[in-house]
């Protein structure tokens, strides 16, 4: 029997040691020549890193009998075809995931075990007294469920099994979306707010609002707008950003006399002219990092902003980016119209998470 794994490596793929903040493979004997002739080859420093330089030198498995070698195969193919950011989080969700269901067959999971896990799935918080406590985390238990779940059905794509194991088996009972609707006097408040400034955070805020306002587009393709490239004749051209292929649903927003003045406000706020984004910060750059995805120097932009609209102006509700997505979708006439600007491929979503005014309903005539 092979010794029992230590718990800092506990959720790591086979062969993997996490040994002074750092992940290192250990080779199976024969393959020293593959890995620089080392018996020990190191990863990387961080978890992200150590699965892209495993992702380099490791082939496909082409026999999978466990969770594990799903998992695998999973973090192999699937996760780095994701954002830098969705990524990260799927590799933390594997490695918890290895933890509990690493040596089961693909034959042995059943509904109840999903059902199991996540009502015993836990987390370690400390608490005022400086002590550490074990709380349920059923929310992250969900999100690790729904990536596991994703594992499986790329297993049927695969051939490894035929059938789902739990598949339209097992229901959560889910948070209900979020429900926050701006009224449109709360952004007349935000577009209100004054700054001494031609150029800066305030009026780059403004601007966003404004173009989200009408266009409804996501924050990364926000940012990611390109002067040259992406405003053309015909509109502003656009290809969501889901992926890191970048094969999204194309979109062209039509100009019009508030498309254009919500765009000429953008250009005017940037504090580099010359810059090839629309939005970009002091050094002229793009606020997406494309390595991760993240997108901190708006990320602080837009908390300083909303700092000063509910401390300056008559708003008292915070709301995020999102929010304003959502209100694009709400005050589209149609659903259609709202999945179209969206550029959602399926309007449940659509439908579910961002049309948050209630319905208007006309009473039935009585007879009489």
């Amino acid at each position: 029997m092979p010794p029992k794994r230590k718990a800092e490596n506990r959720g790591l793929p086979a062969r993997w040691q996490l040994h002074h903040g750092a992940y290192y493979y250990r080779v199976p004997p024969g393959l020293e020549e593959h890995w620089d002739g080392k018996k020990r080859f190191r990863l990387g420093s961080s978890l992200p890193e150590a699965y892209r330089a495993w992702r380099q030198r490791m082939d496909v498995q082409d026999n999978c009998r466990t969770i594990g070698d799903l998992l695998d195969r999973y973090a192999l193919e699937v996760i780095p075809e994701k954002e830098p950011s969705t990524q990260a989080h799927h590799e933390l969700c594997v490695k918890r995931l290895r933890i509990q269901f690493n040596k089961w067959a693909l034959s042995e999971l059943k509904p109840r075990h999903v059902y199991e896990y996540v009502d015993t799935r836990t987390k370690e918080v400390r608490k005022p007294d400086g002590t550490r406590a074990k709380v349920k985390a059923p929310t992250a238990g969900k999100k690790e469920i729904e990536v596991l779940s994703h594992a499986f059905t790329m297993a049927v794509s695969w051939g490894y099994i035929d059938r789902h194991p739990f598949k339209n088996e097992v229901r959560f009972k889910g948070e209900q979306p979020r429900d926050r609707y701006v009224e449109d006097w709360e952004l007349d408040e935000c577009m209100a707010l004054t700054s001494k400034r031609k150029k800066g955070s305030v009026r780059a805020a403004q601007a966003y609002i404004a173009l989200k306002r009408i266009t409804g587009m996501a924050r990364g393709d926000l940012l990611r707008i390109n002067v040259t490239t992406d405003l053309k004749d015909d509109g502003i051209h656009i290809q969501r950003h889901k992926t890191r292929k970048k094969t999204g649903k194309r979109t062209i927003y039509t100009w019009t006399p508030e498309l254009r003045e919500a765009v000429n406000a953008a250009l005017a706020a940037r504090p580099v002219h010359i810059s090839p984004w629309l939005f970009c910060n002091r050094d002229g750059e793009c606020y997406i990092n494309e390595e991760t995805g993240r997108a901190g120097g708006w990320e602080s932009l837009w908390r300083g902003f909303m700092e000063r609209v509910l401390t300056e102006t008559k708003v008292k509700e915070p709301f995020n980016e999102h929010d304003i997505r959502a209100k694009a979708a709400s005050d589209a006439e149609t659903l259609e119209h709202a999945q179209a600007l969206l550029s959602h491929a399926d309007s449940r979503t659509t439908k579910r998470i961002y049309r948050r005014k209630a319905e208007v309903v006309a009473p039935l005539k009585t007879r009489k």
